[in-house]
């Protein structure tokens, strides 16, 4: 079992011109995809970087405006383990033109936004299920 204090937050800038094409690789999981046979599926399952299912981690994608940020930029919110991490970056490389980790400020602000919806959500089940 993973434990939470293994897992580290990141945040990454994506302007909006490969929104669309960040949203499709976040949301994709090859096991579910029906197209795919065995084969296909261990071929994906060998290659580092098609290995990278980001839809299997805990993530985020916001338009910046949405959380006081003063651009059009869209910023994604990541939470996995270092080793996972690595390979998003290098397959944010490859893939993307537009992606690239924010700024030390912008990423500390994403993760706190983020970070507060959470709160804000859990406390709201807490209520609805006899919480506080």
């Amino acid at each position: 079992m993973l434990r939470a204090d293994s897992l580290a937050c990141r945040v990454y800038a994506c302007g909006k011109g490969e929104v669309e094409q960040l949203k499709k690789a976040l949301e994709y999981d090859p096991s579910l995809d029906k197209s795919l046979d065995e084969e296909a599926l261990r071929k994906l399952a060998a290659d580092p970087e098609k290995s990278v299912i980001f839809a299997r981690q805990e993530y985020g994608l916001r338009e910046g405006r949405s959380m006081g940020i003063d651009s059009d930029d869209y910023y994604l919110y990541l939470k996995a383990t270092d080793e996972f991490l690595a390979k998003a970056e290098t397959r944010f490389a490859k893939e993307f033109k537009e992606v690239k980790r924010a700024t030390p400020e912008i990423e500390q602000k994403v993760i706190r936004f983020i970070e507060d919806e959470e709160a804000k959500a859990n406390q709201g089940f807490g209520a609805i299920f006899g919480g506080v």
